[in-house]
């Protein structure tokens, strides 16, 4: 709701426009808008993240018969972390309530067939609407956008065909198409650094000791991060897009202008009190 500003010298009332929201809230996931497609559509093996295994296209046993998780305080407890990790950028939404105009997977068998298929699909697309967004936003990227915005309004085109293009999408070359101009962007923030960062653009950097390092400008993309230890370290303006911060101590760390950083990604890693994060996204629960 906007605020009712009045002057003191006039009778007129302004009204001041609220500011947009930083996130369009079509990448944000909303669970009650969804049929519970990523605890369906997707497989997953019994592992560290999940206590048992499930086939795609067969419903978690903890998904209740309203599309809800029957054990979602509790599981990560009960042995299945990478459910609070998982992130799908608003796409269960988008499949449910607009593809598939809110006709549910229960109802169909063939619905179900098809839905399944379209949903990693307008996952990926939501995923690139998200990077898209963020460069958009970039100040330093103000000479790329004209072309950032093109590239958006084409892949938001794609997210509203039918089911049967969806399906048969070469999703790849428009995420190759994108990677382009994102390429571009990076280069263009983490030239911003007063000192560039290691290149350790898809490193295996499993368990590294990074304590307090200065990351800042870092090409961090697609690292393998897995249980590293960031505490403290500084990733002002380095990309990370892709890489795999799983299990990986953030605590206290700076990551606050980290460039094309996701809440899949937040997720997965261990922060605290002290982690600080981009305005666009939540420090999640388990962060204790």
């Amino acid at each position: 709701m906007a605020w009712i500003v009045r002057k003191w010298w006039s009778p007129i009332r302004q009204e001041v426009p609220v500011p947009e929201p930083i996130v369009s809230s079509e990448l944000v996931s909303e669970c009650s808008s969804c049929f519970g497609l990523c605890c369906v559509a997707l497989p997953f093996a019994a592992s560290t993240d999940f206590a048992v295994d499930k086939p795609g296209g067969v419903p978690c046993r903890n998904l209740l018969a309203d599309s809800r998780c029957g054990i979602h305080p509790q599981l990560r407890d009960k042995g299945f972390t990478g459910c609070t990790v998982y992130d799908c950028f608003g796409a269960g939404q988008r499949v449910s309530q607009v593809t598939f105009g809110g006709t549910s997977w229960r109802e169909d068998p063939d619905v179900a067939r098809e839905m399944f298929d379209v949903f990693p699909v307008m996952r990926q697309l939501h995923e690139l609407l998200w990077y898209l967004d963020e460069s958009l936003r970039l100040r330093v990227a103000e000479r790329l956008r004209p072309a950032l915005a093109a590239l958006r309004a084409e892949t938001e085109t794609l997210t509203e065909q039918s089911a049967d293009v969806l399906t048969d999408l070469d999703v790849g070359a428009q995420r190759d198409a994108v990677n382009v101009l994102l390429l571009q962007v990076s280069e263009l923030v983490r030239a911003q650094a007063p000192r560039r960062g290691r290149n350790g653009r898809g490193a295996d950097l499993v368990g590294a000791k990074l304590a307090g390092k200065d990351l800042r400008g870092a090409n961090l993309r697609g690292a393998w991060l897995i249980g590293a230890d960031l505490r403290r370290a500084d990733l002002r303006w380095a990309d990370l897009i892709g890489a795999d911060l799983r299990g990986a101590d953030v605590g206290g760390a700076d990551m606050s202008g980290a460039l094309f950083l996701t809440q899949f990604q937040v997720n997965a890693a261990r922060g605290d009190a002290r982690t600080a994060l981009p305005d666009a996204l939540s420090r999640p629960s388990h962060w204790g």
